[in-house]
């Protein structure tokens, strides 16, 4: 069978037709003029091409195989019945056409190119990049071909490859928008935030109206703590695009990180006008209404935060005060780490060999002042040098205090990482055989879960810094007590658990209390009332604890509620709602943030610490009864609602546990209103806190290090983790 083209005036209009779009016209005619060439393979070519662009992709690969059946070594059009198969979905089918072009045609670099991308698309990636790099072999200028092995790269966590390739993409092709913008996201996420910004930058001279490029680098330049231009670029993209609620929500978060919560709150409103169910704009607007003590905001909010009907992942850690309900807690982390750290473990099992020399790898942001840092520093400070070699990986702000400066001098390699990836340092850490990894941030500020998520040690442990699961099996044990998992609440933890013969929480048994005399009159405070207070933060009061509060303010003539200073909205607030209960807002009493020696100092004003229930007092809750102030808590559920009954357990003061909120309220009134009774107990946790274990940091030490050790010999005996308790 012989071609039979038109002749060139019949196919200019047809061609034209199609490189304007005009599918269905150029279809038409070309249909038309078939009946008078039905041999021409260019009009079946065309008709294949038209149905193609109209989704009619049965109607294309019939129209490339009749331009196959007039002639058989026709490469296009195997190329283009290939690419008809791709869109259809028939990855198999696209394959074998791509390769019969070849066949025919074997300098074929676009059909080595579109088998990459269906490769790609299949999920074989490294075939994939064989298949570019063969089209490349033909043509070394293909810049798409660089871009898409870069684009794989990228996905597997290889970014210093990626990076390579992009560059190899944008030196051939230095228009290539969409190189500098994933460029720009590799870089990111290497963190080199400046280079990553230029290459936004660059992006968007070339095609100004990406959205994506201005909303990324918004979040670039939130990371490198420029909040106003994040903002300016949210706001560019939302000019291009007003329905994207993940600029709003980004906009929320760089709000948030200048102080500024109202506006910060009114963005995320926005974006959740938009996206009703957008999972981090729901959590965050969640977590600020409850730290602003908005409540009834709070509760508009609460129906739609479960799991399973959002888009996106919650903000675990601002949602521990919503419920006390360690299996959603478990869920929820479960869910987050199924979604965003998808990471193949790098550490394949080294020779184990026998060692007293273990080396502990601390991984964390807070190596400065911060409640992880005041917590654990004696600890640290009082580690066995001679049988621990003990790592910092520190990844936070470069905050220059005294704690940075005490903490920095404890660890045998302290290592500022805070420029690295995530992967980058998991290998760091492979490197250098750290035995025993810490996860010592959690799902908190500044996390970098991700970088545990590659499992470089053989042995992690989630301790301290997150007080719940993590949700992952990425680590294998988590530090607690008794008291803190009892035993019908091991279900909720991904991890093995180590049980510590005391309480879970290390301690500064070294903190200095300021000798500075300070007056209840300085405090605002009255000279003989009863003084309730509560130093947490406002996000962990719920109208539960308040209502308690304020009952017992009703019930006690002259008595006032000391909190800590948050923020001047949840004052407002705090304030409304004591007056919608019936007590006078005068009645409550903020202190100002003042030096932790003298904040220590002047809880002695105080007569008893009221906890909240959700999410304990931790730290807070430790400094109150090292400064010898009674702590009142209802024990719960959750880790976070039973660490404030750990700390009372381990210091021998159980009669300041309940068990119900109402047993909570009568011990309240019944210490308020019993002088004696209350200094009683004051003067036992004056006796206690020398002679406790709670403050014995030496004992918990060497209990930590047990702990350390047996984990590791459990591995070193090729043993799995397994929960233990240490005795």
């Amino acid at each position: 069978m012989k071609n039979q083209d038109p002749p060139h005036e019949f196919l200019e209009p047809i061609i034209d037709n199609f490189n304007k779009g005009k599918l269905n016209k150029a279809l038409s005619d070309s249909n038309k003029i078939l009946e008078k060439f039905p041999y021409s393979i260019v009009l079946h070519n065309i008709s294949g091409a038209c149905n193609a662009g109209l989704m009619e992709f049965d109607a294309a690969i019939t129209s490339y195989r009749e331009a196959l059946r007039i002639k058989p070594d026709y490469a296009d059009a195997y190329y283009n019945m290939g690419i008809a198969f791709k869109d259809k979905g028939d990855l198999e089918s696209a394959i074998e056409s791509y390769k019969e072009a070849l066949k025919i045609k074997p300098n074929y670099a676009a059909a080595h190119y579109n088998i990459g991308n269906v490769l790609k698309n299949r999920g074989d990636l490294e075939s994939a990049i064989d298949s570019y790099k063969e089209a490349l072999k033909i043509n070394p200028d293909y810049a798409e071909a660089y871009f898409n092995i870069g684009n794989i790269l990228k996905n597997q966590d290889d970014l210093e490859l990626a990076i390579e390739s992009y560059k190899k993409a944008l030196k051939i092709k230095p228009n290539y928008a969409d190189a500098y913008y994933n460029l720009g996201i590799a870089l990111k996420d290497v963190g080199d935030l400046e280079a990553a910004i230029e290459s936004y930058k660059s992006s968007l001279n070339i095609e100004p109206k990406s959205y994506d490029a201005y909303f990324n680098m918004g979040i670039a330049l939130n990371d490198v703590g420029d909040l106003e231009e994040a903002i300016v670029s949210y706001k560019e993209a939302l000019k291009i695009k007003p329905d994207y609620a993940e600029a709003y929500y980004q906009i929320g978060v760089s709000l948030k990180g200048k102080g500024d919560l109202e506006d910060a709150i009114a963005s995320y409103k926005k974006a959740l006008k938009i996206k009703p169910k957008n999972a981090p704009a729901l959590s965050q607007a969640h977590y600020l209404a409850i730290v602003m003590s908005d409540w009834s905001y709070a509760k508009t909010l609460e129906k739609n935060l479960s799991i399973g009907l959002l888009e996106g992942n919650l903000s675990v850690y601002g949602l521990l005060s919503l419920d006390d309900n360690p299996s959603m807690h478990h869920r929820r982390s479960t869910e987050l780490v199924k979604s965003d750290y998808k990471f193949r473990p790098i550490f394949n099992s080294r020779p184990i060999k026998k060692s007293n020399h273990i080396k502990v790898g601390y991984f964390s942001s807070y190596f400065r002042q911060h409640p992880v840092s005041m917590l654990s520093i004696e600890m640290l400070e009082l580690a066995d040098k001679e049988n621990f070699e003990t790592y910092a990986f520190h990844y936070g702000p470069n905050i220059q205090d005294k704690y940075n400066q005490r903490i920095t001098s404890t660890f045998n390699h302290f290592i500022n990482v805070s420029h690295m990836s995530d992967k980058e340092i998991a290998n760091l850490a492979l490197e250098l055989e750290i035995d025993i990894a810490i996860e010592f941030n959690g799902f908190m500020k500044d996390e970098r879960v991700g970088i545990l998520a590659y499992h470089p040690a053989p042995i992690q442990i989630n301790y301290l810094a997150y007080p719940g699961t993590m949700g992952a099996d990425f680590y294998d044990y988590i530090i607690a007590d008794k008291i803190i998992i009892p035993e019908e609440q091991k279900r909720n933890y991904s991890e093995n658990i180590i049980y510590l013969p005391s309480c879970y929480m290390p301690q500064d048994s070294s903190r200095q209390i300021s000798n500075k005399l300070i007056t209840r009159q300085e405090c605002n405070l009255p000279e003989d009332g009863f003084v309730f207070c509560c130093f947490n933060h406002s996000f962990k009061i719920t109208p539960k604890e308040f209502d308690i509060w304020m009952r017992l303010l009703s019930k006690i003539d002259g008595s006032v509620l000391w909190l800590i200073k948050s923020n001047k909205s949840s004052e407002d607030n705090l304030k409304s709602e004591a007056k919608k209960r019936g007590v006078e807002p005068n009645r409550l009493i903020f202190a100002d943030k003042i030096a932790v020696e003298e904040h220590l100092a002047r809880q002695r004003l105080a007569d008893l610490f009221l906890d909240t229930f959700n999410f304990n007092a931790h730290t807070t809750a430790s400094d109150a009864l090292w400064a010898g102030l009674p702590v009142l808590t209802k024990i719960g559920k959750g880790f976070a609602a039973r660490v404030a009954g750990s700390l009372l357990t381990s210091l021998e003061v159980p009669e300041l546990i309940t068990n119900s909120e109402k047993e909570y309220e009568a011990l309240a009134l019944n210490l308020a209103s019993n002088p004696e009774k209350l200094a009683t107990i004051k003067k036992k946790l004056a006796d206690k806190r020398t002679t406790a274990p709670l403050f014995d940091t030496k004992t918990y030490t060497k209990n930590l290090e047990k702990a350390y050790t047996q984990a590791f010999e459990r591995y070193t005996n090729g043993l799995p983790p397994q929960e233990f308790e240490v005795l």
